[in-house]
């Protein structure tokens, strides 16, 4: 039998990264080794170097794999307001702080901003420029086809400004996803229109 079948179609590289997200949120990141993941996951040790090299490249791999999930949300919020900007901004909020909410990684990080797992810090602070520079680069590239009556300065101004604040909520949230999506919307209106 294929083995991707076997293992729900997933690759080894997917189990593995799977398997490391739902430790780090049960233990603790600090409490993840190769040996325990490799065991987890039912491949040798050297299988889990040979997928993702050290514990750094495993971090790297679990951080790119949810930016993608969270990118792939903003993308379908997006496709589904083709003729509005503020909508599509409104949507793209709601759908990243409600997958935000519910995210084992996210909650694992912040966590360890909080004191719990000092060790996984570095998860976040040492990805921070490159997640910000794609999540912006998403969000340019969307804004393009709509009409935005702002020159390129302003606009690259905007974009930073919708997302850190939507990541400032992802990190630290204020009222529930929809409500603070329509104040994220209510203030891109005010930039945009």
């Amino acid at each position: 039998m294929d083995q991707r079948i076997e293992t729900g179609g997933l690759s080894t590289r997917e189990r593995i990264v799977d398997t490391a997200v739902r430790m780090t949120s049960e233990v603790g990141w600090s409490q993840v080794t190769m040996a325990k993941l490799a065991d987890a996951v039912g491949v040798s040790r050297q299988t889990v170097y040979n997928e993702l090299g050290t514990k750094p490249g495993l971090a790297e791999a679990m951080i790119l794999r949810e930016l993608d999930r969270f990118l792939g949300v903003v993308q379908l919020a997006f496709d589904a307001h083709p003729d509005d900007i503020v909508d599509a901004i409104r949507e793209a909020s709601r759908r990243v702080l409600d997958l935000a909410h519910g995210n084992p990684l996210l909650h694992a990080v912040v966590s360890a901003t909080h004191g719990a797992d000092t060790e996984l810090l570095p998860l976040l602070t040492t990805h921070a420029q490159s997640l910000l520079v794609a999540a912006k680069d998403v969000i340019r590239e969307r804004i393009a086809p709509y009409a935005v009556p702002l020159g390129p300065d302003r606009l690259d101004a905007a974009i930073d400004m919708v997302v850190r604040v939507v990541l400032s909520h992802v990190m630290q949230p204020s009222a529930p996803a929809g409500a603070t999506a329509d104040d994220i919307a209510w203030i891109a209106a005010r930039v945009l229109r």
